[in-house]
């Protein structure tokens, strides 16, 4: 039988010579071939979108789960503390407008001795209602009962601290109880919201083992105080939509006889401001990291692909020819590369909830939450998703409609050479000496200069990612030696429960082990400036010290005004105030004095944000004599342990701060919130630098198979060959590293402004490891897939590769 030809179909429609079906085999084939490719793309659209998913969701987590624990019990929102005053008056303060709930309380501070710890151990008691649970800040028991209200030694212990002690129900400790020595029954241990962040009065940063909390029923605390029909504090929640503000202001001027130190709401409660910091750093790194990395892998993903299917000019040429349309061939290269981004979110996906999981696992076991949530922000991730996927379609249809538009039989030729023109080794006379296969590697990279620009910008963007994962550990370092090395030298500070006379530092001079003491006093206060106002803490110190030197940007010692005051630059900054500015100061003492000061210099410090004049000045400001109500302390080398048991039966010590437990607590912090979470970021980013710098090997490997063969045929060596590729890629990468290191320094400032808060600024500090890691990364990487690239180098079959027709 005879059949009839069809008619050709007009241009652009498809004759469908080849089963559409065809093209899925095709497909399945290729990715089954560059696999290796396909695992390196897919690798680093799994960074971009792992640091997403567990950064976002872990501040997710982290957050919900306070936000809960708050609601659930009952957390106040204003907070008040005062000299005395009587329950009557609490009626009183559920008057004012917009009040919804007032519960009065004591708080005292106490001493405790704990068999086996020499160490000096402070601690707040709380009282407890006779009827059990508070009605705001409710406690939940980890383990168990309540005291009973009839109970004059039975405590709740915080359970931070009795597990920093390994104590249990049934413990019994000691405390020095406003002078005198109680032996306390612990009945349970409680979780409170007001303590999530435990730490002690004039502290940075928690003690568990140093500092704890306990809660006594309130007809015990009030008769070991004199407090029996009194409060010395107060908590309230306001109604939806109240003016806190206007609140406030009732409060301060209805307990200001009875020695009100000034309302305040949630927000600059001690343990909710910190927590609220530490999350807001979180949320910085939430944000700005994963920012950073898809911005990065969707670059390199829309480079690496568009690449990938510029090798493919001749088969959509072939493809064309068979009859298939346009879109047809669009559709299947779309999907080539949406099944490679499709890969990489599934692992993205599941390492980034894995490490998510992990990651607020931590937190919570840090923060003591009574129970965890996991959440994650579907919206950002699902964002960051389509930007890969958006990426990749980019980088495939670009080349594929520019190979497309052409007629098969020119899309089947290979492109024309570029316009002649003297390359570097002739421009340049010293070069000629060069050997030829240098020339060659040169000449490439001269005639082929966008395609090295992108491959060196491609390679750059990894060294920066490296940078962003890895440079905070210098900071830290720097942070630390600042504070804990050249500014506070005392071996311990100790906290008195109120201001004494300067002499008292004599008595502690005297002490067995006790090398030099100096005096300090510090007042809590309102700073106003315009419009601005902030708390914060005045710190006096003699002009002639030598445990406290305040330090400027240079590192040089700063001297103490005589009669001005001396502030952060950082807090500064915040009140919108420069040198020679005059500051409103309210002391928010039993007195409530209003003083003026003039600011005469700016400190720079990265832990807290404080306030220093001269100890005369401040003593002057309040009407005081010689005064002081903190002593710092060295210590001779082998008496610490005999000094701190002496110290302990101080019945007017508040607090004792010890230097090193101060750095170990806080090496400890910035491990779990800075430096594990950038070390997960520095391997991801480690994953994406091979994954860049392998496929732009391959890809390499790939536009260049056909002229490395013929040099193979002219009677080149193999090693000849590979180092025409290899030491072009070695150039390449290279150069790279130099706008690799001026992206990352502009990378890691983005990141280190977006750190700072009141309790403590990251510095940039760059070092030589910072550069130096990040280039070895990226160089071995290089380097491994230089040999994956060798061994495929010396395996080309010449013959396959002379035939591919041209």
């Amino acid at each position: 039988k005879q059949h009839k030809a069809k008619p050709a179909a007009p241009a652009g429609q498809a004759n469908h010579v080849v089963k559409p079906g065809k093209l899925h085999i095709k497909l399945l084939r290729e990715l089954w071939h560059m696999r290796g490719q396909v695992l390196a793309i897919a690798l680093v659209v799994m960074g971009g979108i792992a640091v997403c998913v567990m950064s976002l969701s872990t501040y997710d987590s982290v957050k919900q789960t306070r936000d809960i624990y708050y609601a659930q019990y009952r957390f106040a929102n204003i907070f008040v503390d005062l000299t005395r005053a009587p329950l009557r008056l609490v009626e009183r303060v559920r008057e004012i407008s917009g009040v919804s709930v007032a519960e009065p309380r004591v708080n005292a501070a106490v001493t405790l001795l704990v068999d086996g710890f020499n160490e000096p151990i402070t601690a707040s008691v709380v009282s407890i209602p006779p009827s059990g649970q508070p009605l705001l800040n409710a406690l939940h028991l980890r383990s168990g009962r309540l005291p009973e209200s009839s109970s004059s030694d039975e405590i709740l212990l915080s359970a931070a601290f009795a597990q920093a002690h390994r104590l249990r129900e049934g413990s019994k400790i000691d405390a020095v109880i406003n002078g005198r020595l109680q032996t306390l029954t612990v009945v349970g241990l409680a979780l409170s919201p007001e303590h999530v962040y435990q730490i002690a009065p004039g502290s940075l940063l928690p003690d568990y083992k140093r500092y704890g909390v306990l809660w006594m029923p309130y007809p015990a605390i009030s008769v070991a105080y004199d407090m029996d029909g009194a409060f010395n504090s107060v908590v309230l929640t306001s109604n939806r939509g109240a003016n806190e503000r206007a609140i406030i202001d009732q409060l301060d001027k209805l307990l200001a006889p009875y020695g009100g130190r000034g309302a305040y709401t949630r927000e600059r409660q001690v343990s909710n401001e910190f927590l609220s910091q530490e999350f807001d750093q979180l949320r910085t790194m939430a944000l700005l990291f994963p920012l950073i990395f898809i911005s990065v892998s969707v670059f390199l993903l829309n480079v690496v692909i568009g690449r990938l299917i510029e090798n493919q000019r001749e088969v959509i040429a072939i493809l064309k020819a068979f009859g298939y349309s346009n879109r047809t061939i669009g559709l299947h290269y779309l999907s080539f590369t949406m099944l490679i981004t499709l890969l990489g979110t599934l692992l993205g996906l599941l390492l980034g909830s894995g490490l998510g999981n992990l990651m607020t696992a931590v937190f919570g076991e840090y923060y003591h939450f009574p129970a965890l949530t996991y959440a994650n922000n579907r919206l950002q991730v699902a964002l960051a998703i389509a930007l890969c996927f958006a990426a990749s379609a980019a980088g495939t249809l670009r080349p594929v409609l520019a190979a497309a538009a052409l007629p098969p039989a020119e899309a089947m030729r290979p492109k024309a050479p570029p316009r002649f023109r003297k390359a570097l080794p002739e421009r340049i006379p010293w070069l000629a000496r060069l050997s030829q296969t240098s020339k060659m590697i040169l000449r490439n990279l001269d005639r082929q200069r966008l395609k090295s620009l992108m491959a060196i910008a491609g390679i750059s963007a990894a060294v920066a990612v490296m940078m962003v994962g890895n440079f905070q550990q210098a900071a830290i370092d720097k942070m630390m030696h600042v504070q804990f090395k050249l500014t506070q030298k005392e071996d311990l500070s100790i906290g008195f429960s109120e201001a004494v006379a300067y002499n008292a530092i004599y008595s502690l001079d005297n002490l067995p082990g006790v090398s030099y003491v100096e005096g300090m006093r510090s007042a809590a206060v309102k700073l106003r400036f315009e419009h601005r106002q902030e708390r914060s803490v005045i710190i006096a110190f003699s002009s002639n010290s030598q445990l406290r030197q305040l330090r400027d940007e240079s590192l040089a010692i700063m001297p103490i005004p005589t009669n001005g005051i001396l502030i952060t630059d950082y807090l500064a900054e915040k009140l919108g105030a420069s040198v020679g500015d005059k500051l409103e100061i309210e002391f928010l003492g039993e007195s409530r004095q209003i003083r003026h000061a003039r600011i005469d210099a700016l400190s720079t410090e990265y832990l807290g944000s404080g306030v220093y004049m001269s100890l005369r000045s401040l003593n002057r400001m309040l009407d005081s004599g010689p005064a002081i109500n903190t002593a710092l302390l060295t210590l001779e080398a082998n008496a610490q342990q005999d000094t701190y048991r002496r110290l302990r039966a101080f019945p007017a010590v508040r607090s004792i701060n010890i230097r090193q437990t101060l750095i170990d607590a806080f090496s400890e912090t910035l491990e779990r919130v800075v430096i594990y979470f950038t070390a997960i970021n520095a391997a991801l980013g480690a994953i994406i630098a091979f994954g860049v710098v392998y496929n732009t090997m391959r890809i390499a490997m790939a536009e260049r198979a056909r002229e490395l063969a013929s040099l193979r045929v002219l009677g080149y060596t193999r090693a000849e060959v590979a180092y025409t590729l290899l030491g072009e890629l070695a150039l390449l990468t290279l150069l790279s590293l130099v706008p690799g290191f001026l992206l990352g320094v502009l990378l890691c400032d983005i990141l280190a402004s977006g750190l700072q808060n009141d309790l403590y600024r990251l510095p940039l500090v760059l070092t030589a490891y910072t550069y130096g890691f990040s280039a070895f990364i990226v160089i071995l990487s290089a380097v491994a897939s230089g040999l994956i690239i060798l061994r495929q180098v010396y395996r080309l079959d010449l013959v396959a590769v002379l035939k591919t027709r041209e």
